[in-house]
């Protein structure tokens, strides 16, 4: 009978402590973890601090001071305040699109075609004002470190090479424009030859034919679209020497801060195993690695 009693004491007391400090101990750990959600959290970008940068009241990244600029040219240089630079900027765009534009209605006009070279150097320069506006915004970000990589991402797809000169790369340069201008030669030959064959084609097969020459029908559509094939090819190779420029110039900018020291080393090296008194007490012989970083 006295040992139920202690035993029910016992449990009657000791259950709800031991319940009470497990649900303690949780509560701690929910509040814990929710503390740690909160702190470690990352506040969703706002569209806002695109002007409170502006302000002076936030900083962004060279990625969105860079996505600002192509949308708003002359935002890169209002976030690097360099403000003199606005006015310039959109004088000359705005001087080269109503040039251009006076020039497009002269030829429309007259039809004279030295009009139309005018109109296109006219909205050629204002283009290229406005992607001097977004390298000049990506020269002039401030950053406290010799190498950024957004930098050298942008500089390569401002202008190919140019990253691998900002990363010291040079030898990479002629690589590239090599690639380039072999994938622009073959680009502009393949379609030469495909609107040669297309327009032999609709010669051959128009009613009445107005074609004499040589090959068939079946040929000429078999020429056409292999040429087409090529063009094709040709585009897509371009893309992928303009896109291999910009991740290249990207990886080795992170890699320049990886040692790549001598000190980096591992030796392969014979060596004895110490005898076990258990086993045998002359020593064996072995390998033994030594990694040195």
């Amino acid at each position: 009978m006295k040992r139920s009693l202690i035993l029910f004491l016992f449990l009657f007391f000791c259950i709800p402590l031991v319940y009470g400090q497990f649900a303690v101990d949780m509560g701690n750990q929910d509040n814990r973890a929710a503390r740690d959600t909160t702190v470690q959290a990352k506040e969703p970008f706002k569209l806002r601090t695109y002007f409170t940068a502006l302000a002076g009241k936030d900083s962004l990244k060279l990625g969105r001071v860079f996505s600002g600029a192509v949308v708003l040219p002359g935002y890169s240089q209002a976030y690097n305040r360099q403000y003199w630079k606005i006015p310039v900027i959109y004088a000359g765009m705005g001087a080269g699109i109503y040039i251009g534009y006076r020039f497009n209605m002269k030829y429309l006009d007259t039809e004279n075609d030295s009009y139309t070279l005018y109109r296109n150097l006219c909205y050629a320069g204002a283009g290229l004002l406005y992607w001097s506006s977004l390298l000049d915004g990506v020269v002039n970000f401030r950053y406290n470190k010799p190498v950024l990589p957004a930098r050298a991402t942008l500089y390569s797809a401002l202008l190919p090479g140019l990253g691998q000169m900002y990363n010291g790369d040079y030898w990479k340069i002629p690589i590239i424009y090599g690639g380039l201008i072999t994938c622009g030669y073959f680009w502009q030959y393949n379609g030469l030859q495909y609107h040669r064959y297309k327009a032999m084609y609709n010669h051959a097969t128009a009613k009445p034919s107005e074609y004499d020459g040589w090959m068939t029908p079946d040929n000429i559509k078999w020429y056409r679209d292999t040429f087409r094939r090529y063009r094709d090819y040709s585009i897509i190779a371009t893309a992928l020497v303009y896109a291999l420029n910009i991740i290249d110039a990207n990886v080795f900018a992170y890699f320049k801060d990886f040692d790549v020291s001598d000190d980096l080393t591992l030796r392969v090296e014979p060596g004895l195993i110490p005898g076990d008194a258990c086993v045998s007490a002359a020593p064996g012989a072995g390998i033994q690695f030594r990694l040195t970083f």
